[in-house]
């Protein structure tokens, strides 16, 4: 293990953290709140000084990275960016506890959007915390990391080992031979499709500040709103345009990427993008005749039943409506949905549809083996072979993913509420949805402080898939040989 340079980055991490406060900083300044402003600046102070101290003291020409360092590296750094991220919300004295400064900031670099503030609390909030607890999804939507390599030289083979360890799917390619440049494509699409939606909401008359916030939330699918309904109180257009743009994120960056250089019959011929949009259709059509008597026309019940599928299955957690509310069946379905995700590549969670593709495709296949022994069946994701490796890891994960689920429900248990808030609290942040059922539909404050503890772990789980983070806290990473 190189560990000087596991936290030689880490170090560099906090310094671009440090550089990032800036943005909520202005925002302060500009809205003329200076208990704010103070946070912030005491904040970057913080991170500059730790990140310098870092970086200095663990700086090392030895520079491989393994995949072992990879995986360390992408735990640390978001462990320490959390850990920093949520001091604002402390000294000013918005999130008294640290606890629960860290939840809330865990929840938004997770792009998770689970709050442990009420509706009032956020409203109360100023400006700068608000557009700081938003830009914390934009930021981790892509990856701290990958946005780390997008503006600073990496080499490539060390790099594609934390791009593997940070970007979710169960196979992590490069759009293009230089690992640095496809970061920088992955970005300035990011960017782009950002801008392009903030153009958007102000067309339908949405304030700046508002749509910058909101946009944040969609981009990085994690759905912190700025109002106690969320998006409930702004206009059906409004309301469309995040529903579209939520399925937009939670597609694969890389089909963007196959359109923008004109390979548009490439990118159409997605497997994994058709199964995407097939279950959101799907799903949009059965929530909304199971819950069309619970609103005055058609067009009102498909806007929010495309709403709410669209904010659960790309894992972006805005509502419209009271979901806690609808019938068992949509409920169901929804929750079904959180599992699922979206696109791998895209900034979504979930298990990803690609991955639940390939475990049906091998179970299929392995039907047909025991029907027909001596048949050669090879599994295929987007018409190419899928090597045993690839299914073995898939297989692994989903083994691993369920064990820690079942973990976590036990542990969270004891707080003693109900199996409907536990449940659906613990699938919420272990596939970073944010929406719960029962005692959590409006928010996370009632767990204790160890649940909320165990939550952020999810959220963490859940947002790097899992090994990263297990590695990270298994003994046998750290020693040198």
């Amino acid at each position: 293990m190189n560990r000087k340079m596991v936290f030689y980055t880490t170090g560099h991490i906090l310094i671009l953290e440090a550089v990032l406060f800036v943005l909520p900083l202005l925002c302060s300044v500009i809205y003329r709140e200076t208990s704010s402003v103070i946070a912030f600046a005491i904040s970057a102070g913080i991170a500059l000084g730790i990140g310098l101290v870092m970086s200095a003291l663990s700086h090392t020409n030895n520079k491989l990275i393994f995949a072992k360092e990879g995986f360390a590296i992408v735990a640390l750094a978001w462990f320490a960016v959390s850990a920093v991220g949520a001091l604002p919300f402390v000294i000013g004295k918005f999130i008294p506890s640290y606890v629960d400064a860290l939840f809330e900031t865990v929840s938004g670099f997770t792009t998770t959007g689970a709050t442990i503030l009420s509706g009032a609390e956020i409203e109360a909030m100023s400006h700068g915390m608000l557009f700081w607890r938003s830009f914390t999804h934009w930021i981790g939507g892509m990856g701290v990391l990958v946005f780390l390599m997008a503006i600073l030289p990496t080499d490539s083979g060390r790099a594609i080992h934390i791009m593997r360890a940070e970007v979710p799917g169960p196979i992590v390619g490069k759009i293009v031979p230089k690992i640095r440049e496809t970061a920088k494509i992955l970005y300035l699409i990011y960017i782009g499709m950002t801008v392009i939606m903030v153009g958007f909401l102000l067309a339908g008359k949405m304030p700046l500040f508002d749509s910058l916030v909101h946009t944040f939330g969609t981009a990085g699918t994690g759905g912190f709103g700025i109002k106690s309904d969320s998006i409930a109180s702004y206009s059906p257009y409004l309301q469309w345009v995040i529903t579209v743009f939520m399925l937009l994120f939670g597609i694969n960056f890389n089909l963007y990427f196959l359109i923008l250089v004109g390979k548009f019959t490439s990118a159409l011929k997605s497997s994994e993008l058709w199964c995407f949009l097939g279950i959101a259709a799907v799903s949009i059509g059965a929530i909304a005749l199971n819950v069309s008597h619970l609103f005055s026309s058609v067009g009102e019940t498909i806007r929010h039943s495309a709403f709410q599928v669209s904010s659960i299955i790309s894992t972006t957690g805005f509502t419209t409506v009271d979901i806690n509310a609808w019938p068992g069946f949509s409920k169901t379905l929804l929750l079904i949905l959180m599992f699922i995700g979206s696109c791998a590549g895209s900034t979504a969670g979930g298990l990803k549809v690609s991955r639940v593709m390939l475990l049906v495709k091998s179970v299929k296949a392995d039907l047909k083996k025991m029907l027909r022994p001596r048949s050669v069946n090879v599994v295929k994701l987007e018409g190419k072979p899928v090597d045993d490796g690839t299914i073995h890891s898939a297989t692994i994960y989903l083994t691993t993913y369920f064990i820690i689920f079942l973990t976590l429900i036990l542990f969270v248990s004891i707080d003693g509420f109900n199996i409907e808030t536990t449940l659906s609290s613990v699938t919420s942040c272990l596939n970073n949805i944010g929406p719960a059922y029962g005692d959590a539909a409006s928010n996370y404050a009632g767990f204790s402080g160890m649940s909320k503890i165990l939550l952020s772990l999810a959220m963490l789980i859940g947002r790097l898939e899992i090994f990263p983070i297990l590695l990270a806290l298994s003994p046998a990473t750290w020693r040198k040989k």
